[in-house]
């Protein structure tokens, strides 16, 4: 049996990883900027991740949701307090995808309406409701095709207020910011405006912090850089540092009922270990703090770069819109200085780096970079 081919792979295996450093089979070391789309949040292989999971598998890997876990709500506890979200309720599912599909049934339970609002280069996943709300046509079968989707621009409070207008809408689903897009921000006046609309109009607010969140920016989520504060948040990539798990948090004003949500290997063992070892990690080390600090960092080293047409983003969501004469630099940044970077279309570099990356780590970055540019 063969692999189903649907990923343009570099001839590069990793099979090693501390922190921001890989090795491939052949003993090549790498420099990891992207922590394979954002996920490795607190380092490859970081020590008290690795032993607080080894401790876990020893003891039990899996059991049903038909049973207690207390991991669950230890989980959900400490997400409350170091997220600011401490009065919502948990969730939890096992990708980004399932986040937002879950987040989508919930607000369209809630409300008794079927429409969703997103917006112009949105992605918000591959199953069947979250690649709907996708503004990608290439990912959408026919049976994902539905009237109950409809798109406005990113940041055009008059187009979201005229479709809103129209009525039945359940909820509007925005990135933190536009990740797969190329690192697009809301503005602050429009984040804050759809807060307003949604509660005009008697929808939901949904911010989709998968690869926004978890300290990315700077802030916890990103849509706290301008004091909003959504009805149901989403979150997946950086929650486990690797290990497969998705989360909602769902506002108090929602009510659950028994069978509304389910999922048969959503908040087992391993995962609800991987997330608070991760959550640990980010309190002890500071690392929000050092999102912050390195990402200033690299916006500064940016600044007036010959090679650089816009720098997007905050913190460590960066996105590196390329003049034209430097589009393919990302190819020789990995197989002639060795450091994996992320894209968005040929035109744009994303820096997705662990949240522990070092002052020194991202100054060899911009070193390189300047070789190959000058």
């Amino acid at each position: 049996m063969n692999l189903f081919d649907v990923y343009p792979l570099w001839d590069i295996e990793p099979v090693k990883g501390l922190d921001t450093t890989l090795w491939d089979k052949n003993g090549e070391v790498y420099t990891d900027l992207y922590g394979g789309h954002a996920v490795i949040s607190v380092g490859h292989c970081h020590p008290y991740y690795v032993q607080m999971l080894s401790e876990q598998l020893g003891k039990l890997g899996f059991y049903s949701n038909a049973v207690q876990n207390s991991l669950q709500k230890e989980l959900a506890t400490k997400l409350g307090r170091v997220s600011g979200y401490d009065d919502y309720a948990l969730f939890l599912c096992n990708s980004g995808a399932e986040a937002n599909e879950n987040a989508l049934k919930v607000a369209s339970f809630h409300t008794g309406k079927a429409k969703v609002l997103a917006f112009r280069k949105a992605f918000h996943g591959r199953t069947s409701g979250a690649v709907a709300a996708t503004d990608n046509p290439k990912i959408q079968a026919p049976f994902n095709a539905t009237q109950n989707i409809v798109f406005a621009p990113l940041n055009d409070l008059e187009a979201v207020d005229t479709e809103l207008s129209r009525g039945g809408f359940a909820a509007v689903i925005i990135e933190g910011i536009q990740g797969v897009a190329g690192i697009y921000e809301p503005t602050n006046e429009f984040i804050n405006g759809l807060r307003t609309l949604c509660d005009k109009y008697g929808c939901l607010l949904i911010l989709d912090e998968i690869q926004s969140g978890y300290g990315r920016t700077g802030k916890f989520f990103a849509h706290q850089h301008y004091g909003v504060r959504a009805d149901i948040v989403t979150t997946a990539k950086g929650m486990a540092n690797g290990f497969p798990i998705g989360g909602v948090l769902i506002s108090p004003e929602i009510k659950p009922g028994y069978g509304m949500l389910g999922t048969t290997f959503g908040g087992n063992h391993l995962a609800c270990t991987a997330a608070i070892a991760v959550l640990d990690i980010i309190e002890k080390e500071n690392l929000v703090e050092n999102a912050a600090k390195i990402g200033e960092y690299f916006k500064e080293a940016f600044a007036g770069d010959p090679a650089v047409k816009e720098y997007r983003g905050k913190g460590l969501m960066i996105g590196l819109e390329l003049n034209e004469e430097y589009v393919g630099l990302r190819n020789k940044l990995l197989f002639e200085k060795h450091f994996f970077t992320g894209a968005a279309g040929a035109g744009v570099i994303r820096l997705l780096p662990s949240l522990t990356i070092s002052q020194e780590t991202a100054e060899s970055f911009v070193a390189a970079w300047r070789e190959l540019t000058k």
